[in-house]
């Protein structure tokens, strides 16, 4: 027989002892080196990406401090190796900013909302790396729609406050409730307090089930007649030539096959009765700009397409934060891993792969439309709030998964005291990414 395991109780105190090492006030400051060079951190990932799509990360990254907050995770993860922890790990999702939720159908027709990407996720991170991330995202969205001070602390607060909330809540249940808990959208959306927000939130549900794919410039579609095949629409989508920098990345011919073994057998007799019909490369996000990224699109006998995406996977940027954290498996298999663990309803065709002519590793996905980004930006102007309190309340159920929502629940405690501190870094972290965006634009090479 197994020893008992601690009690509900037991661990909510042990994550209470947890504020004598690290008090919840300590993590209001911006501690460690501010003047390093944060360009030269996100020159360095240039090294292995496609040439020709370094010009379009730097240009994107450039239009506005929180399109440069999205693509400089590796900036944050060094600068947080020198911030307080509180001392309780999860599986972390290592981005998570606003823009990094989507919406996702079910099979039953449900429309969940969850985290949507994984690139950066990683075992082993204490959970306070994922809230300042989402934390500072909101400060510096609200600085973007020119929101005072008081208001852009009063919204990253609300974030933490909503995800201490739901981590109590959840501290409560079981595993296996935690295990099966989701964020329904449409309940959700019920609850927000911005009406113009609850309208469109109605737009968005209806593109999350299919409808109005061909409405969004990065999602593949279709030629109108003759062989199916994937319309170009560069610079994000488009079709490359043999012996070019995307054809040396990816060979679906050699590279699928052993994608293929490791789906299981139900998903194997699913996949077969598809054929590879067209094969594009794909630019995806802002961070992940010049990685290399593909579409296959398949499609049944009866002209029934399926587009999987193969997406690289380097090592996580939350490696900087400890060389203890340093992950040495497949990173394709790391992201894979990091999905299943915290997304409530990962898709089926989930797996890893490698081209094996390079060693690039990749993991493969069901493509789905990231409609919700639009979301998120209709939020941004007017209804932050209340989707500042969703993300947190959907990053909690995430971190419960893999962490003790219990120790966790302990330490964060029932004052605002977690709250007021994270929102405190949030504007410092807001007030530094204005700084670092002002470096990158100064250094972005003269326009030809």
């Amino acid at each position: 027989m197994s020893a008992p395991l601690a009690t509900r109780a037991e661990r909510f105190a042990k994550g209470k002892s947890l504020r004598k090492l690290t008090p919840r006030a300590a993590h209001g400051k911006l501690v460690g080196p501010m003047d390093r060079d944060a360009n030269a951190i996100l020159e360095a990932q240039n090294a292995t990406r496609l040439p020709g799509l370094i010009p379009v990360r730097r240009q994107l990254m450039a239009e506005n401090p929180f399109a440069y907050l999205r693509g400089a995770a590796a900036v944050m993860a060094h600068d947080l190796q020198w911030q307080p922890m509180a001392g309780s790990p999860v599986q972390a999702c290592g981005d998570c900013h606003l823009m990094n939720f989507g919406a996702f159908a079910t099979p039953e027709d449900n429309i969940l909302f969850d985290i949507n990407d994984f690139d950066e996720t990683l075992p082993g991170v204490d959970f306070t790396v994922d809230v300042k991330r989402l934390a500072a995202s909101v400060a510096v969205a609200a600085a973007d729609k020119k929101l005072s001070k008081s208001e852009r602390h009063t919204l990253a607060a609300a974030a933490v406050r909503a995800y201490r909330k739901r981590m109590e809540h959840l501290s409560y249940m079981s595993p296996l409730e935690i295990w099966h808990s989701q964020i329904d959208l449409e309940r959700e959306a019920k609850k927000f307090r911005n009406a113009p927000l609850r309208r469109k939130i109605a737009t968005v549900m209806a593109r999350a089930r299919g409808e109005g794919l061909d409405k969004d410039d990065n999602f593949p579609t279709l030629a109108e007649s003759g062989a199916p095949v994937i319309h170009d629409k560069a610079p994000r989508i488009f079709h490359f030539a043999a012996g070019s920098d995307a054809a040396r990345g990816f060979d679906p011919q050699t590279d699928l096959p052993p994608y293929r073994d490791l789906l299981p057998g139900a998903v194997q007799t699913l996949l077969d009765r598809y054929a590879l019909r067209d094969f594009v490369f794909k630019a995806v996000g802002v961070g992940s700009v010049g990685t290399y990224c593909y579409v296959g699109l398949f499609m049944s006998g009866d002209d029934e397409p399926l587009f999987l995406q193969m997406k690289e996977a380097n090592h996580s940027v939350l490696e900087a934060l400890d060389g203890k954290l340093a992950y040495s498996g497949h990173q394709g298999q790391r992201v894979v891993d990091g999905q299943r663990m915290m997304q409530a309803a990962s898709d089926i065709f989930l797996a890893w792969a490698e081209h094996q002519a390079t060693g690039r590793q990749y993991y493969v996905r069901l493509l789905k439309n990231r409609v919700l980004g639009g979301v998120s930006e209709i939020a941004e102007a007017e209804g932050l709030a209340d989707y500042a309190r969703l993300c947190g309340r959907t990053l909690a159920r995430a971190h419960a998964r893999s962490g003790d929502p219990a120790v966790i629940s302990g330490y964060l405690g029932d004052s605002e005291a977690f709250d007021e501190a994270i929102a405190d870094f949030a504007l410092a972290y807001e007030q530094q990414t204005e700084i670092d965006h002002e470096a990158w634009k100064a250094a972005l090479p003269p326009s030809p």
